[in-house]
């Protein structure tokens, strides 16, 4: 049989069956989707992540990371692709006979499938609206949305919206992806065999791609090449130069697929699934507003990075007090190397910061900054904390105890106000709903381990005046039509009365001594007041500081992953809290605390209020040298106690610990020394 009968037949039966499938796919046409919905695709789920301010922090799923703009394509890979994959675009409705018969005749010819029949608009078609099945009905159904797109948009418009969502090969959607993914390049910046090797990819992305079989690759590159010279696109000896050259990659990973803020777009990831349910994460096309502050973001990475002594881990988080929204979050100094999120997974102690309770407590059951309580040595049944240096005051008021970090005066405010006062206000915010505090001493210290986001989201409720949110990541939630699934003002925490005003007023007011003049000192700022505190473990195994201003709440932890002593200091952190301030604090107006407000409580204490401010009746008894008998729990309920320089044994009040086989106790050398080992005087 000639060649040409092969032609003329294979001609006849691809004209025949166009104008048949024309009929067919005519009948169910109203039956199809609106092709002009196109222009709103996402490949199920896909998920875009966008700061604050709208910029974009990562893309997740099979999406088309970097789009060409309308008008903004290339001629050079348009005229690759239209070569490549079908040269008579220009000429057809959306079913090309005359190719389908060209296909034919050439598979024939090299005994394999070298050029296939669809055209541009069906492989559009195809990707948008239907499933790869080779099945007679979804080949009629793609025949049929393609000459319906042909109908209701222009060849230009079927064309870019084709090359920003074609598969290209190793995680490319799309032109701009691949030419990033391959050559580190803007489409605009290909070269001709550049734009060649990349349109040879549609038949076979993930055999084709560079980067897993540069042979086939370059293969693929010459067909097009030539194709390009047949079609009067580029002349023969441009083909032959491009066919000899190297494919000279560059290849980069594709933009947005890496996290700006990896610590965040992970804690993101755990919280959506609370949201929206699998059926919407699986439509695609989801895009979420969060709450995160890219410029601070950065800022705040670099900072933790260039501040944690020595070799320790070190993590941060910003809070707005008003809302709960979460504008920084660092999870450790590299998130390459350890994918462990400090703010939200490290369970930590923390140290003096949870004095805030305590104190709290105090003020909201009836005493004043200014109430005097008696500093001495003195023990609550068998535990006998220590301040650092075995330094005691004598009578001292509440406010000059706290910005001392004095111990014994935190754990006799718990005595006098009562276990109960205590735990009520630390679950008031959010600290101990999860993990139940216990009726020990310890606890007033930090003897029960806690979050760092947990923690700074308590001191946010209290520079809120004693509204707290919780935190959250979301501000808004779009899906794929762009409506509105979720709104933070209209579904999100409306926030709860934790402690009234006056009580977080009297609070903030204490804690702007505690920078002005106090342990916090390293964290002072000159133009604005800032209300915080610190907090060191047992041997600095964890250095904190959580810092306001009435905007911004600032938690900063450093610390080792296997609780190591850091041989290190509070100041550390106050200094690396600082030193972020110092870089964002103009992005946000001066503001001031409200003052030290009025107090009219009625006392409500455990003990007689006579006796707060008089030296304990007997001396200390030493705790015994040996376990008592009555003790029999096992070590990892009954943890040693460490309360001094010298180590206790175990006793009925030490508070079981899920972790370690210790309690933290403050250690106040950090306070008056700043990260450069400064040593700062008080007022």
């Amino acid at each position: 049989m000639s060649w040409a009968l092969i032609a003329g037949t294979a001609a006849a039966v691809g004209v025949g069956a166009a104008l048949g499938m024309r009929a067919l796919t005519e009948l169910v046409d109203s039956t199809l989707p609106d092709a002009r919905g196109i222009a709103s695709f996402n490949r199920p789920g896909t998920i875009t992540l966008l700061s604050t301010k709208g910029k974009v922090i990562q893309k997740l799923g099979p999406a088309t990371r970097e789009k060409v703009k309308p008008g903004a394509m290339p001629p050079t890979v348009a005229e690759a692709f239209i070569a490549a994959e079908d040269r008579r675009f220009y000429q057809h409705d959306g079913v090309d006979g005359w190719g389908i018969a060209r296909a034919i005749v050439t598979n024939v010819r090299q005994g394999a499938v070298r050029e296939g029949a669809s055209t541009i608009t069906q492989q559009l078609a195809r990707t948008v609206f239907l499933s790869q099945d080779r099945t007679i009905t979804r080949k009629l159904k793609e025949a049929a949305l393609a000459m319906k797109l042909e109908r209701q948009l222009s060849k230009q418009q079927i064309l870019e919206q084709y090359l920003n969502y074609v598969y290209l090969g190793s995680g490319a959607y799309g032109v701009a992806d691949a030419a990033w993914i391959y050559f580190s390049k803007t489409p605009d910046q290909l070269t001709v065999p550049e734009a060649a090797m990349i349109a040879g990819l549609p038949p076979a992305p993930s055999i084709y791609s560079p980067l897993v079989n540069p042979d086939l690759a370059r293969e693929q590159r010459s067909i097009v090449l030539d194709r390009m010279a047949q079609a009067g696109f580029i002349s023969a000896s441009e083909a032959e130069r491009g066919r000899n050259s190297p494919l000279g990659l560059r290849p980069s990973t594709p933009k947005y697929f890496n996290s700006a803020a990896p610590y965040f777009t992970t804690w993101i990831a755990q919280e959506l699934p609370k949201l929206l349910t699998p059926e919407q994460l699986e439509v695609g096309g989801i895009k979420i507003r969060t709450s995160l502050n890219l410029d601070w973001q950065k800022k705040a990475q670099n900072v933790v990075r260039t501040n944690a002594p020595f070799d320790t881990e070190g993590a941060m988080v910003s809070i707005d007090p008003g809302n709960g929204l979460v504008r920084v979050m660092v999870g450790g100094k590299d998130f390459s190397r350890s994918q462990f999120n400090r703010t939200i997974l490290a369970l930590r102690s923390p140290g003096s910061t949870f004095k805030l309770f305590p104190y709290a407590a105090a003020i909201d059951r009836g005493m004043k900054p200014e109430t005097k309580v008696f500093d001495a040595k003195r023990c609550w049944k068998g535990y006998c904390p220590k301040n650092f240096g075995n330094k005691y005051y004598g009578n001292i008021s509440l406010a000059d105890a706290l910005k001392n970090s004095l111990n014994t005066v935190a754990v006799q405010l718990q005595d006098i106000v009562g276990f109960d006062a205590v735990i009520e206000v630390a679950n008031n915010f959010n600290i101990g709903t999860e993990r139940p505090l216990g009726k020990y001493y310890p606890m007033a210290i930090g003897a029960y381990e806690q979050t760092i986001l947990d923690m700074t989201a308590a001191y946010a409720g209290m520079a809120n005046r004693g509204v707290f949110f919780k935190p959250s990541p979301f501000e808004e939630i779009r899906g794929p039509n762009n409506e509105v699934i979720w709104s933070r003002r209209l579904d999100g925490d409306r926030g709860r009365r934790a402690v009234d005003s006056d009580v977080a007023d009297s609070m903030n007011w204490m804690l702007q001594r505690v920078v002005t003049g106090g342990t916090g000192v390293a964290a002072r700022l000159d133009d604005r007041q800032v209300a915080g505190k610190t907090g060191t473990s047992e041997n600095t195994r964890d250095l904190w500081f959580i810092g306001s201003i009435p905007q911004l709440t600032t938690g900063v932890w450093f610390g080792y992953d296997d609780d190591r002593p850091t041989k290190s200091n509070s100041g550390e952190a106050a200094w690396a809290w600082k030193q972020f301030m110092l870089q964002i604090k103009n992005d946000i107006p001066v503001r001031a605390f409200p003052g030290k407000p009025k107090l009219r409580r009625k006392m409500r204490l455990a003990v007689d209020p006579k006796t707060i401010s008089k030296p304990p009746k007997r001396k200390p008894k030493p705790q015994p040298k040996q376990q008592p008998k009555a003790i029999t729990e096992p070590q990892e309920t009954q943890p040693t106690v460490e309360t001094g320089l010298e180590v206790e044994l175990p006793t009925p009040v030490a508070p079981p610990l899920r972790r370690t086989p210790y309690l933290w106790r403050e250690r106040s050398q950090d306070d008056n020394v700043d990260a450069q080992g400064r040593r700062w005087t008080r007022d």
